[in-house]
């Protein structure tokens, strides 16, 4: 049978992907993690496949489905573990990804400033907003390029959007100039500053931005977008108490959930930016979603759990192992990048320079066959992606399977072995990554799987599909040498 065939060809290939990933491979992409698995079985679970629209109107939030009270008592659970999270009295769930929670923000942005306009009068797009450069690590999604796109006006004498870059310093081209930030500000005037980045090594200047800017009539909005580093609020940076008004972020990356975005807030009555944030709320729903991915929202309610109960424990040993790990890599000939005397970096990424031994592409594709997942990445002298000279890793995966600072040394002279000796490390990167299996900062398995069959059991409609998946799971144990 044809189906059959093209379905039993796809089940292998997942299967042998998921051992590869999970057991035999080092993986170190800054931009993923692997979630629990009770995370994970929230994913699948019944709402995976339910549409929960609503709307706040006249004062009452009103739900456009029947059959969802158990996803509202979620989503409401969950905006306040997210609140306590952040510090923030805001907090919009809806965005399924990081690139559209700042979609979100832009198009709220373009009906804030309108809000006073006439009738008749034509509706405009933000005169300016600065940002980070991108082959300077500024992250996509906020570029014209990006979500960014059609939201701010352009120059008519050039073509171009007045979107402008943050000036870096000379000396560290990962860190902001401050005094030529000011000069820039006070000269362009933008409505929206946005800091974050994809290469994120060191704080951004947001409290001496808020502090430059506090008497800015209008005031520029301060957002921060921390795709990469939601995971570590408060241990690396602490937007909110600095004096940004609205973060965004994915919530997969350095945070221990599924693939989603988030947008939080302090837009409270008396702020000045109420009005923002109901343009951010009707933004998401109607102008972004409509179903909000509810399997993926009741993972995200477990995965805060899990953060908000780990937080401190993961954030300081994810920072610990960064700085062992770029320390170790240096000291075994890898050029790495930032500031010695800062210990490279201050998140969790670590940034290296691989040109002498091919191009950013080609290294990663070397240590890919060695089974070490990396990115390439073009660092802030490089002209274009394209033949780039870096490679950008994060310890926070790994971290959460149980490596410390110890391990990331014993993987940095397998690294280096691969890098410069071009050796193949490949057998040994497999034995290294089975002494990391068990994850960490959740519930021990002793504790989860029985809450795990539970929720696996009730999934299934027909019992029959239970009892023959029970079977055939014992039969493979029984006959599998991994176990």
């Amino acid at each position: 049978m044809e189906l059959e065939l093209k379905i039993s060809n796809l089940c292998e290939r997942i299967e042998r992907n998921n051992i590869w990933r999970q057991r035999e491979c080092v993986n170190l992409i800054p931009s993923e993690t692997t979630p629990s698995l009770l995370v994970k079985l929230c994913e699948i679970s019944d709402p995976a496949g339910r549409y929960a629209e609503h709307r706040t109107m006249k004062g009452k939030e009103i739900y456009f489905y029947q059959g969802t009270d158990f996803i509202r008592d979620v989503e409401e659970e969950l905006r306040e573990e997210m609140k306590k999270y952040f510090g923030c009295s805001n907090i919009e769930l809806r965005p399924i990804s990081g690139q559209m929670a700042n979609e979100i923000v832009f198009k709220a942005m373009v009906k804030f400033i309108n809000r006073d306009r006439k009738q008749g009068e034509k509706s405009r797009r933000m005169r300016a907003v600065i940002n980070n450069e991108l082959t300077k690590g500024g992250h996509l999604s906020s570029q014209p390029m990006g979500a960014l796109f059609n939201f701010v006006e352009e120059n008519p004498e050039t073509g171009k959007e007045n979107v402008f870059n943050f000036p870096v310093r000379k000396d560290n081209p990962y860190k902001i100039d401050t005094e030529k930030l000011s000069e820039l500000i006070f000269s362009v005037k933008p409505e929206l500053i946005i800091f974050g980045k994809s290469m994120f090594i060191y704080r951004e200047p947001v409290e001496f931005t808020r502090n430059l800017i506090k008497d800015m009539n209008p005031r520029p909005i301060i957002m921060f977008d921390m795709a990469h580093v939601l995971g570590l609020y408060g241990a690396f940076q602490e937007p909110f108490r600095e004096g940004a008004d609205v973060v965004t972020g994915s919530t997969h990356k350095t945070f221990f959930g599924p693939q989603r975005g988030v947008i939080a807030g302090n837009m409270d009555e008396g702020s000045g930016l109420e009005k923002l944030w109901v343009e951010i709320k009707s933004r998401a729903f109607p102008g972004s979603t409509s179903n909000h991915h509810l399997g993926t929202l009741l993972g995200l309610l477990m995965a805060t759990y899990e953060m908000n109960y780990f937080k401190k424990e993961y954030q300081t040993q994810v920072i610990k192992n960064a700085k062992a790990f770029a320390r170790a890599l240096k000291d075994r000939g890898i050029k790495v990048e930032g500031d010695e005397s800062d210990g490279f970096t201050e998140t969790h990424q670590v940034l290296i320079r691989v040109r002498e031994f091919g191009t950013g592409e080609e290294i990663a594709r070397r240590l890919e066959e060695n089974n070490i997942i990396t990115n390439y990445q073009a660092l802030p002298d490089d002209e274009s992606f394209v033949g780039s000279s870096g490679i950008r890793m994060g310890v926070q995966e790994m971290t959460r399977f149980g490596m410390k600072e110890k391990d990331f040394e014993e993987l940095a002279e397998l690294i280096a072995d691969c890098i410069r000796k071009n050796i193949n490390v490949k057998g040994k990167v497999i034995e290294f990554r089975k002494r990391f299996l068990k994850m960490q900062y959740c519930l021990p398995p002793e504790k989860a799987v029985p809450l795990a069959v539970k929720v696996f059991s009730s999934i299934f409609p027909d019992s029959s599909y239970l009892n023959r998946f029970s079977e055939t799971l014992l039969s493979f144990i029984s006959q599998s040498k991994e176990f």
